[in-house]
């Protein structure tokens, strides 16, 4: 069975960065499993795995625009530590959600502290990066209606209700 729309897909993975640094693996785990289609993973890895059958093996290099997108100086901004209100002690890496530009939920990371300035991030981590993915293709079947409607896969390596 050829990997399609609507087809629900476990593959195991390695992707790692330009300079060959593991960022994240399903190595010593299970498989990542995902609707085809669906948007569960990156566009770029999603149309190289296309067509690709159980046993396929790939490696696969996503530049940023069919990854999470360019790096953007405007998604940074300087905020005053006031408005972290409730929180005793902000530490850099530290997320929040915030409203981003276009009125929508965004998650933001705490990049710098400076006296009462709070350098946040709204890109996420790997934007503006290219990514390398090795995959090899561990199962393909018909997603059930459930899974369709629901926009991803249930049970092992995907999503549990």
């Amino acid at each position: 069975m050829l990997i399609a729309a609507n087809k629900a897909v476990s593959i195991d993975y390695t992707l790692t960065n330009d300079a060959g640094e593991v960022i994240d693996s399903s190595a010593g785990g299970a498989p990542l499993a995902y609707l085809h289609g669906a948007g569960n993973i990156i566009g770029g890895l999603e149309k190289a795995l296309l067509g690709k059958q159980v046993g396929d093996e790939l490696d696969v290099a996503v530049e940023p625009e069919d990854a999470y997108g360019e790096y953007s100086a405007e998604l940074v901004a300087t905020l005053n530590r006031s408005m972290f209100e409730g929180v005793d002690e902000l530490e850099v890496g530290m997320q929040f959600h915030a409203s981003g530009p276009d009125g929508g939920m965004q998650i933001v990371t705490i990049r710098e502290l400076e006296g009462d300035d709070v350098i946040v991030d709204g890109n996420h981590p790997l934007a503006g990066q290219r990514l390398h993915f090795k995959v090899k293709v561990v199962s393909v079947r018909d997603a059930s209606e459930e899974e369709v409607a629901h926009g991803h896969i249930h049970g092992e390596g995907g999503h549990h209700h």
